[in-house]
């Protein structure tokens, strides 16, 4: 399992900025793909940290630094790699991930890694050009030509049959690990908290956020978190807003759910809302109490 969204020229930088930048986090996603790309048009803008002034900013900073830490603490962001690995590789040891690579016939070409890059929407070639501009040398920079033939579509042509050895060669070392999980904070999961928090969610929610971002990538598409969000927003109010957090995200779910299903070829299950996330808040556990017992593809899983 991975997500699907065709990811557009701002992200590439995005990826870019994230492997190459070094700094330290100012709290903000300054260089967050979605800061990069323009406003949606509409009643609603997508991402509230786009476009917004200094002062605006410090503001969001404050609210985001008052509220409960929720997935910020070690202990909560293990859970959530757990529960993003039970979707995306059926399991719980994630650190198993940085190698794991599959074609699973969805139309996107190989899926790979800790947030499932995928040859076929551009994810996976700019992860590699970033990677292989700091590291020339490692297995996977003979196979840039054939990763941007490939690029949109599902094939393998000049990928095999020695591609997945490589990826999984690379994996090997720790600077490719490291990369990976700079990725998956800095332009997934960060982001996906500080707005979770700036609405009003707790742990479940900003696990919730952090999930669709993954799967659908972070764009202002309607089939991209941002436009699920804002689907969302258009019949619900956050908890910021006033509104009641079940409520919220048993609308955001739907809406997610509605997306994942569109995707013809895709994403035809849809254990981690159904027999996951829908669990949780169905129990009421919004801050992702522990222990955890979940399905996902059938197989059941368990934290402690």
């Amino acid at each position: 399992m991975t997500r699907f969204a065709l990811i557009a020229a701002p992200i590439a930088i995005a990826v870019s900025l994230v492997l190459n930048s070094g700094g330290e986090d100012t709290g903000l996603p300054t260089h967050s793909p979605t800061a990069a790309a323009p406003k949606a048009t509409g009643p609603v803008n997508p991402d509230p940290f786009a476009g917004a002034d200094e002062a605006e900013r410090e503001e969001m900073n404050e609210r985001v630094a008052e509220a409960p830490a929720g997935l910020a603490t070690p202990r909560m962001r293990e859970v959530a790699w757990k529960l993003l690995a039970s979707a995306e590789g059926s399991t719980l040891d994630w650190r198993t991930q940085y190698g794991a690579i599959e074609d699973s016939g969805d139309g996107t070409g190989y899926a790979a890694g800790l947030v499932g890059f995928c040859s076929g929407t551009h994810d996976m070639l700019t992860f590699v050009e970033a990677f292989t501009r700091d590291h020339p040398d490692n297995p996977l920079a003979p196979y840039l030509p054939a990763l941007r033939k490939v690029d949109g579509t599902g094939s393998h042509e000049g990928l095999d049959p020695g591609y997945t050895a490589a990826w999984k060669k690379a994996a090997e070392d720790p600077a490719f690990r490291k990369a990976q999980e700079e990725v998956r904070d800095k332009q997934y999961f960060e982001p996906a908290v500080r707005l979770a928090k700036l609405d009003g969610l707790g742990a479940l929610g900003q696990f919730i956020y952090f999930d669709a971002m993954v799967l659908q990538g972070p764009g202002h598409e309607a089939d991209s978190f941002y436009g699920i969000r804002e689907a969302t927003l258009a019949e619900v109010d956050t908890v910021a807003e006033g509104g009641d957090e079940s409520a919220y995200l048993d609308m955001f779910l739907d809406k997610a759910r509605a997306v994942m299903k569109s995707k013809k070829n895709q994403q035809h299950d849809t254990s981690r809302i159904d027999t996951a996330q829908r669990v949780f808040l169905e129990d009421e556990n919004m801050d992702l109490e522990l222990p955890l017992t979940w399905k996902m593809y059938g197989e059941t899983f368990h934290i402690p």
